[in-house]
Order: C-alpha cells, then structure tokens, then sequence
C-alpha cells in the first residue's frame, strides 16, 4: 500500500478540519488498500507534536499535553530518522515567514501543498527560485485553494494555458468574505456596519476585517493567476479600490477601526442609493490578459447576471478565452469557509499521491 506523510504546519481552524477530515478519510482508504495517510507531526508557530505512527482523534488534547518547542531543524531529522516516505509539508496557515522555509523542505525531501499564499504573490524573483527548486528536487507544489478555496479555478487555467488555448480575461468574485457583505448589503437596508459585523460573527472576515476591506487578498488571488498564464507581475503593480477611509486603516490600530467603523456608513449608503432598479454592488477582481492590467474594485452589476445573481459567500470566477469568444467558461460554488478550505486541501494531498510511488 502506498503511504502517504503529512507534516502539518498551523492547527488553527483549516488546519484542524483538515486533521478530521483526514482521520474520517482514513477508514475508507483502509478498506480500498491502496493508500495510507499518515500525520506524525503538527505544529503551530511555537509547538510540535510528534506521533510516529499519525496523529488520531485524540489530537488536540495530545497537542496540549504533549507539544514540545521546536525549530524546524527538529522535524526534519525526526521525519530522516523514522525514514518517512512521500513526505509532503501543508501549510494551513496565513504565515509570512513560514514560507521562507519552503526551500529548506524541498531541499530536505519535502513535496508542498499550501492554502498560504504568501509564496505565491511575493516577488517574481522569490516565485521564480522556489520554482527552480522544486525542479532540481522532482517536487511537486499544489496550491489550488489559494484562489476559491475549494474551486478547481488555478487547475482549469493551468490546463488551457498548457494546452495552448488563449485567455483574453478573468474576471470573478474573489472573495467569499466580500461576496457575502456585498450581496446582503445591496438588498438589505441593513447598515454597513451592521452586515460587516454579521459576517465577522459568522466567520467570514478575517479577525482584521481591513484585510478583506482594503482589497489586497484579492489582488494576490489576481497576482497568483496572472504568474499561471505567464505575466510577469508583482503585487504592487495591481490596481486596487480601498475600501477603508484613510483615518481607520492599517496605520491607525484594530481596535481604532471597530471603535469607528460606523464611519464606513455614509459612503456605502450613497453607493446603495445610487444603484438604477434591477442593480446590485459586486466586489471583483479583473485581469485584462492582452493589456496585463490587473484591477481590484467595486462594480454595479445587473441582478441576473452571473455575479449578480451569487449567493451567501459564493465565488464566482468567468475565464475568457479566443475559442469560446464572449462566452466565458464560469466556475462558482462556495467561496470561504475552513471546511471547504481544508477540503481543497485534502483534494491536493490525493492528487499529489497519485503522482508519487
């Protein structure tokens, strides 16, 4: 039976769906006995468990019983020194650091599958090295809930790119946080304010809803689609509407943004009154292939259309291409949350173990 092992970094709220989706996978693959997914070790940015033979239902109480301080250095001699085959490090967090130990995994056996987007959207120098990397060591790094969460978006352009088919445009819904403020707010006569907090307490928004707000997780969704079709872009180069008032935004503190974000109100509430009958306001982003522009903003849309027409926190993604002309090839479906995260997550690992011995 082929076996699979999962370093683990970040037990937050992916990380720990991703482990029960795991442990209730494991069942089913026992009974086909044709493959065996193991976790010996999970981290988070300060603690390490080590379990030899895979983390099971008791995890998060062996975590806090059991965790020990780490660097990274101790993981990998303990993966070396019980000989783990088909090592593959996940990374389930939103780090800025944890990627710049990419290198060092590949470099010591390690195949990588992230929901971190972080390595994707720093500079093309950095991308480009990683890339290198991977190829010197016959690894393999998947990422498709970088953008979409769960939605087979990177994968679908990565195919027509490949096979030669030319994409003119993408144009889509990015974020399944702002998809949600937006399509309760336009039909409501709710309060900005009031449907930001509603999609805080239902766990939409990050615990900074400026970083939904100010656009930037978009632009990198953006950024990581535009490297798949092989512009050569950085992240400073993308066009982006801010939606957070200069007075509350990410130089004055959190808790300055929430004592005050009533102040958001009166732009939304003109936006809202300006809306003809039969519209509705849509967050998205837009890539113009054959101009290479990138552009992250706030548009009217037509209640029928596509994006008009989403639901709760769908995503929705319209891919142009010269074969199929002004018909766009759309995928949507759900577009955040940490189940359907971690499910992505969970369809790289197996894609992943397909491709390995």
């Amino acid at each position: 039976m082929k076996k699979i092992n999962i370093v683990l970094f970040g037990v937050g709220k992916v990380g720990s769906v991703l482990i029960k989706q795991v442990l209730a996978l494991q069942e089913q693959l026992n009974r086909q006995g044709e493959l065996e997914i193991n976790i010996p070790v999970i981290v988070n940015s300060t603690t390490a468990f080590f379990e030899k033979k895979g983390v099971k239902s008791t995890w998060e109480a062996d975590f806090s019983n059991f965790g020990v301080p780490y660097k990274l250095q101790d993981i990998i001699t303990y993966v070396h020194k019980n000989n783990y085959e088909n090592l593959i490090a996940v990374d389930a967090t939103a780090s800025d650091e944890i990627i710049h130990n990419y290198e060092l995994l590949v470099n010591n056996g390690f195949h990588l599958v992230a929901a971190n987007k972080v390595a994707n959207t720093l500079s093309s120098k950095f991308y480009n090295n990683l890339r290198v990397q991977l190829q010197e060591n016959r690894k393999q790094f998947l990422y498709e809930t970088n953008v979409g969460a769960g939605l087979p978006v990177v994968e679908t352009l990565k195919s027509l790119y490949a096979s030669g088919e030319k994409v003119t445009k993408v144009r889509g819904v990015f974020s399944g946080s702002l998809s949600y403020i937006f399509n309760t707010f336009s039909e409501s006569d709710r309060r900005f304010d009031e449907v930001l907090t509603d999609a805080g307490l239902q766990g939409f928004t990050e615990p900074d809803p400026r970083m939904d707000l100010s656009g930037k997780d978009v632009a990198r969704k953006l950024l990581i689609l535009a490297r798949e079709l092989g512009l050569k872009k950085e992240l400073s180069e993308i066009k982006i509407q801010d939606l957070v008032p200069v007075h509350l935004n990410g130089s004055s503190s959190r808790e300055n943004f929430f004592q005050n974000k009533e102040d958001l109100n009166e732009d939304f509430e003109v936006l809202r009154n300006s809306l003809k009958r039969g519209e509705v306001i849509r967050h998205i982003g837009e890539l113009n292939v054959k101009t290479g522009e990138l552009e992250v903003k706030l548009v009217t849309e037509e209640k029928t259309s596509p994006f008009g027409s989403l639901r709760h926190a769908d995503a929705s993604f319209e891919i142009y291409t010269e074969s199929y002309g002004e018909r766009p090839l759309v995928i949507q479906g759900a577009g955040a949350g940490a189940a359907v995260t971690a499910r992505g997550l969970l369809s790289d690992i197996l894609k992943l173990s397909g491709k390995l011995n």
